[in-house]
């Protein structure tokens, strides 16, 4: 059972535990994180960020996520996940995505957690503004993020049910 939402409100992470508990009776493992926004996103740190705004097009970033969650559960015995994403205008500290993974391995629950993450921040149809000190620039996709994606397809890192 999969659930996604993509929101300007901001979540409750005891009670979308609670939630993926209930929507996985028997599970063995469930593994949630919890993304905040930086303050401060260049390398070397020098620009404080003051404020990130997260837009999308609604219905393609939704079905975006589902066909990321959707490979996950292919990929692993899944009971069931949740995954939202924040939109608008957020300041360092807020609470940006969250994902969550039941299953009834601790292993398939880390592995389908990261694979989500790691998807999320490449492939997810999202445009990030931040604003510092000094003006505001478009935030591009890190080349480590990309770099994150190819352990997914890497003949060494299929899951149980794949190989």
């Amino acid at each position: 059972m999969a659930h996604i939402s993509v929101q300007v409100e901001d979540f409750d992470l005891g009670a979308e535990y609670r939630r993926l508990c209930g929507d996985a009776p028997g599970a063995g493992a469930v593994v949630t994180f919890c993304g905040l926004v930086r303050e401060f996103y260049d390398a070397d740190g020098s620009e404080e960020v003051r404020e990130l705004r997260l837009e999308h097009y609604p219905g393609m970033t939704e079905k975006c996520i589902l066909d990321i969650v959707g490979q996950a559960e292919r990929r692993w015995d899944l009971l069931a996940v949740r995954v939202i994403h924040r939109v608008g205008a957020l300041r360092p500290g807020d609470q940006i995505v969250f994902a969550g993974v039941a299953g009834r391995h601790r292993g398939e629950a880390f592995e389908a957690a990261n694979f989500i993450m790691d998807y999320l921040k490449s492939e997810a149809p999202f445009w990030k503004k931040q604003f510092t000190g000094s003006g505001s620039e478009w935030v591009s996709t890190r080349e480590s993020d990309r770099q994150a994606l190819l352990r997914w397809v890497r003949p060494d890192r299929r899951s149980r049910r794949e190989a």
